[in-house]
């Protein structure tokens, strides 16, 4: 007899896994035990040397769908004489002596805690079949779906740890939980209608319904037109029809969101192909088990009628966003396939606040935006928006990473300091390191008020308890103003580390991809501070995790206003056409120049000529808000984008050619693109074409230079601007045509919500280097 002893570290508690092992040895004959522990999962398996053999085999080869195994560390052991493999109790505490010997402890002393997943196939045939106890139940799960991260407290991942602990399950969900032949079995939100959470209906003041009936009557609400708050998974959704043009608009009005798109939840890939086009990747993604917002193209002349969504749902824009149902009560919802083709289900939240998750939130914050509320009794302990990715080479590219996604790690193959890095203003989310992994936090928002602070610091919180991190190093962006540098500064006992916007950008491109050395890095968007005092955002650098040097940028052009200098595109518009033309610029024919008060151009054309609230910047972000008002596209926006969002939509496709430009000892000069842009009597979507073939050109001949005076060939891309896929797609083409080595994210979002992994990996390598000065 032999005995083996396995420590599991990776995504493996909450996944199914002790069961699948459990029945894995018993099916072998071997005896022993597994647990789960705060680091992962142990198990001790003891039989003859086939059978152990036979055991390792199919551990390392057919592990359970949603497990995910990083290390594994097998050790011989005394045979015991163990007479049956059990599952035993976890482990509480990290430090707490192992049963078997040990105890846990080093780089591994943390569990990985699992996402939320969406629900399976079998959960969904249990509650839509009549004969089965969960018939109609919106609160359906097992090992393998269901809540995750959302419901943990604390680690190990066991029921008294959740928030499901407050519900005692009946006899017949206690049998499956014990079961190791059911998928139940040790499924810790498992529940029924007998023992589990419970939907109930209110409207502003009292309960109209419980249950089922609850269900029916919000359906009901949503056919005639209302604005219903829906508590999920990880937080609230506020929804109506998606095909009511009244109901829309009523949400944007209450919602405070005038242009910026909503998401939608279709009924199925059957209904979002009757307002979309799909790939077969796009259809992988919204299939998959993460079940994000996908964006999409969607089908031109679908506007407002029974069968279709309403126009209102995306203004202006040429994609959509669109989920499917991942809960139980979001398949219900679409039970009856004549009652809904898609639901909006955006956010609930006034825009720029966090999501909210509590019942005692529902009066002061989303009391104003709907009459109804149908929530449930299942505590969120941490709030998870929904993520939202776009596909680009047939893989999906996170754009938002939150729900399904989030706290799943980033494997960087080697160990880091204890860090906490804590990215940047908007579309916030920071990063904890333990051992050789990177831990994103889910979407925080944009750290613009106390609500969003809030939940970064209970986030914190949260992720420090479950992963047993106490960081040595905190790493922060440069600009004096964000908040996330500000809490950083405030911090003590802490080693502090400031990490420029731009290097953080590509330094999160080239961690994700595990690149070594020296890389280009193209870093695109529309704010960073500089080391120079300016605004940076159109940045060509040389980069290892240690350090940068800039080789290029876009040429400064003065910001007037500053943040009104965002809102109102037109004043960067006029900063480039005086900055191109001169004085000449006030007798050009060009839309803008009509549509703005002559008023307001003067009072910006003098700040701008006497330096008076003003900023240069290199931003190219801030470049394609120009061009956007420039052609009157867009010369003011109600969110952050928009400009640059309206212009890659005007593009027609096939467009050929680009305008002039200039590269002067690495600055890239745009003043000759602009003269001929003005002069070009083409459409606008052909201008805008040749505009964005333009900045590709001058990105890729960048690439050039630096490759022939440094003899780079890997290029790593990052920054928001690179979430248009127009301008992508022309980048990567050119570069690929000319030999590079192109490196792009997946993983972890390009925009801001990326960078705090940059921060966390140039801590780390500027922490060693001031230890061995």
């Amino acid at each position: 007899m032999v005995r083996k002893k396995l420590d599991v570290h990776g995504i493996v508690q909450g996944v199914g896994f002790r069961p699948w092992v459990y029945n894995l040895a018993r099916g072998l004959g071997l005896s022993g035990y597994v647990l789960n522990s705060s680091s992962g999962v142990t198990v001790e398996v003891e039989g003859s040397p086939e059978g152990v053999r036979t055991f390792l085999e199919e551990f390392v080869s057919h592990p359970p769908a949603l497990a995910q195994i990083d290390d594994l560390v097998v050790s011989e052991m005394e045979a015991s004489g163990d007479e049956a493999f059990v599952i035993r109790h976890s482990l509480a505490q990290v430090g707490v002596a192992q049963e078997g010997g040990g105890r846990e402890g080093g780089e591994h002393a943390f569990a990985l805690v699992p996402p939320d997943i969406a629900t399976c196939a079998e959960c969904c045939a249990d509650f839509t079949d009549p004969k089965n106890r969960r018939y109609r139940y919106p609160f359906t799960n097992c090992t393998n779906c269901g809540p995750r991260y959302s419901i943990i407290r604390d680690v190990p991942y066991d029921r008294p740890a959740t928030t499901m602990g407050e519900f005692e399950m009946c006899a017949a969900c206690r049998a499956e939980y014990e079961d190791p032949g059911n998928r139940r079995f040790h499924a810790q939100p498992n529940a029924c209608a007998e023992c589990g959470p419970e939907l109930v209906l209110w409207d502003r003041e009292r309960v109209l319904e419980r249950g089922d009936r609850a269900l029916g009557r919000v359906k009901e609400l949503l056919l005639e037109g209302r604005i219903v708050a829906i508590k999920g998974l990880g937080g609230f959704h506020l929804a109506c029809d998606a095909s009511n043009d009244g109901a829309v608009r009523l949400l944007r009005e209450r919602k405070r969101r005038s242009g910026k798109p909503f998401a939608l939840m279709a009924r199925d890939v059957e209904a979002a192909e009757k307002f979309c086009w799909l790939t077969e990747a796009e259809r992988r993604a919204l299939l998959g088990p993460r079940r994000p917002i996908v964006i999409v193209r969607r089908r031109e002349g679908t506007g407002v009628s029974g069968e279709v969504v309403s126009l209102e749902i995306a203004p202006g824009n040429r994609t959509v966003g669109v989920m499917l149902p991942y809960t139980p009560l979001h398949h219900l919802l679409f039970e009856d396939r004549d009652e809904f083709l898609a639901l909006v289900m955006t956010s609930g939240n006034l825009s720029e606040e966090p999501i909210a998750s509590r019942d005692e939130e529902v009066g002061p914050r989303l009391h104003p935006l709907c009459d109804y509320f149908l929530l449930h009794d299942r505590k969120i302990q941490t709030r998870v928006d929904d993520s939202i990715v776009r596909v680009f080479e047939g893989r999906d590219r996170v754009l938002r990473r939150s729900r399904g996604y989030a706290p799943h790690p980033v494997d960087l193959g080697v160990a880091l300091r204890p860090i906490l890095a804590m990215g940047g203003e908007l579309k916030s989310t920071f990063c904890l390191t333990a051992g050789h992994y990177a831990i994103l936090s889910q979407h925080i928002g944009d750290l613009e008020n106390l609500e969003t602070r809030t939940f970064f610091e209970e986030t914190l919180g949260h992720m420090k308890r479950f992963f047993r991190v106490e960081p040595e190093v905190v790493a922060y962006d440069l600009h004096p103003g964000y908040l996330s540098t500000q809490m950083a500064l405030a911090m003590r006992g802490v080693e502090l580390v400031g990490v420029q916007h731009h290097f953080a950008h590509i330094a999160s491109c080239m961690a994700e991809n595990r690149l070594a050395g020296r890389a280009i890095g193209v870093a695109m968007d529309g704010t960073g501070y500089g080391t120079d005092g300016k605004i940076w955002g159109g940045e060509v650098l040389v980069c290892d995790y240690s350090g940068f040097e800039r080789r290029g940028h876009f040429r400064y052009v003065a910001l007037a206003g500053g943040d009104a200098g965002v809102r109102e595109p037109w004043r960067m518009g006029l900063s480039y056409l005086l900055d191109a033309f001169g004085e000449e610029a006030w007798g050009l024919d060009v839309p803008m120049l009509r549509e703005v008060a002559e008023r307001k151009l003067r009072t910006v054309a003098a700040m701008i000529e006497r330096r008076v609230n003003t900023v240069e910047t290199s931003s190219c972000g801030r470049l394609f808000d120009a061009v956007s008002a420039v052609l009157g596209v867009r010369t003011e926006i109600t969110y952050e984008g928009q400009a640059a969002i309206e212009l890659e939509n005007c593009v027609e496709a096939g467009v050929e050619g680009a305008y002039p430009f200039e590269i002067v000892e690495g600055v890239i000069d745009f003043r000759g693109m602009v003269r001929e842009m003005v002069r070009d009597r083409g459409t606008v979507g052909e201008i805008a074409g040749r505009f964005h073939n333009t900045v590709a050109e001058a990105i890729a001949e960048s690439c050039r230079r630096v490759r022939k005076s440094d003899g780079l060939s890997r290029v790593c891309l990052s920054g928001g601007s690179f979430q248009n896929s127009t301008l992508l797609e022309r980048v990567v083409g050119l570069l690929r045509r000319d030999g590079f080595e192109v490196f792009l994210h997946a993983r972890v979002p390009p925009n801001d919500g990326g960078i705090s992994l940059g921060q966390a990996v140039v801590a780390n390598a500027v922490a060693k280097g001031r230890m061995r000065a």
